[in-house]
């Protein structure tokens, strides 16, 4: 963000009170450039669209349940509708805040940002992606929204072997065979990427690929990959609107004949323990060792 206000004066950040520790080399170099609207993500997003509207480029920032929920009509009406190029930045996507319990989990939010009309839905991987993703997105100059976790992902990409990032095209982080594909988004790459290991480690050789853009989806390569090995889709979302509908809906709407589909993610449903974000993702079958055995039962079919 530094970087891209260096060289468009008209980027503005408007926060509703989170990110310290985060944003102040932003702050003290970009005093003007910076509003912190208090606790009120609905009347940050509609000062966004305002300040949109008067030739500004704003960040939002909060954490995923509080900007993907909470100021949701302003989304909808203020910035979509008008199509303004207002980019969400939503952190502690899933069950990063696990501790915190069901009010700071965001389980829900591509499920309802796909919906919007006009938004862009985004889930890099790790740095990298995400820091590929921040100019391209601000040059789209339309409604966006990018899904984060909290700074302690793994890198998935290794220095050497970095791909070019390109909007709508998904992005294949590893291939060992095509026994069975794994698309997955944010936070979970790196899970579906140890859990890629461990099958080859039994004989399964599959491809990882990271679909950092939600929306619009790259139904090219998901098309391609159905025709030809049986594929597994891993977010840590709601089971219901998240990438595995978005996958389903494309092998669907594009008539591939009887794909060899499976669906990972949370279920339909609130959680009920408090824990660690470690402790949840086990809870749900979300670690390594769970995905795997996961696919290994579904490609054994």
């Amino acid at each position: 963000m530094l970087a891209l206000c260096s060289k468009h004066p008209q980027l503005m950040v408007v926060n509703a009170d989170l990110g310290y520790s985060v944003f102040e080399p932003f702050m003290q170099s970009n005093p003007d450039n910076y509003l912190n609207v208090g606790v009120a993500e609905a009347d940050m997003v509609g000062i966004a669209a305002g300040l949109a509207l008067c030739g500004k480029r704003p960040f939002c920032y909060s954490i995923t349940p509080f900007i993907a929920l909470r100021d949701l009509e302003q989304v909808r009406v203020d910035v979509c509708y008008h199509n303004l190029p207002v980019i969400l930045v939503a952190s502690g996507a899933g069950l990063c805040y696990g501790s915190l319990g069901p009010t700071h989990h965001g389980t829900e939010d591509m499920a309802v940002m796909r919906a919007m009309p006009n938004m862009h839905v985004f889930a890099p991987s790790d740095a990298y992606e995400l820091g590929q993703l921040m100019p391209l997105v601000f040059e789209l100059a339309r409604p966006s929204y990018i899904r984060i976790g909290r700074s302690v992902e793994p890198a998935v990409h290794e220095e050497g072997s970095k791909p070019e990032i390109t909007i709508g095209k998904a992005t294949t982080v590893k291939s060992l065979g095509n026994d069975f594909a794994i698309i997955s988004c944010g936070n979970m790459v790196w899970t579906g990427m140890q859990a890629l290991n461990k099958l080859a480690e039994k004989g399964h050789k599959g491809t990882l690929i990271s679909m950092h853009t939600v929306k619009p989806l790259d139904e090219k390569t998901v098309c391609a990959l159905g025709k030809k090995m049986p594929i597994v889709t891993l977010e840590e979302h709601s089971i219901i609107g998240g990438l595995g509908s978005a996958v389903a809906e494309c092998l669907v709407d594009n008539h591939i004949p009887q794909p060899k589909f499976t669906r990972i993610a949370l279920a339909d449903s609130f959680q009920h323990k408090i824990g660690s974000h470690e402790f949840l993702r086990a809870q749900n079958g979300l670690t390594p060792d769970l995905v795997a055995q996961k696919i290994e039962k579904a490609i054994s079919k």
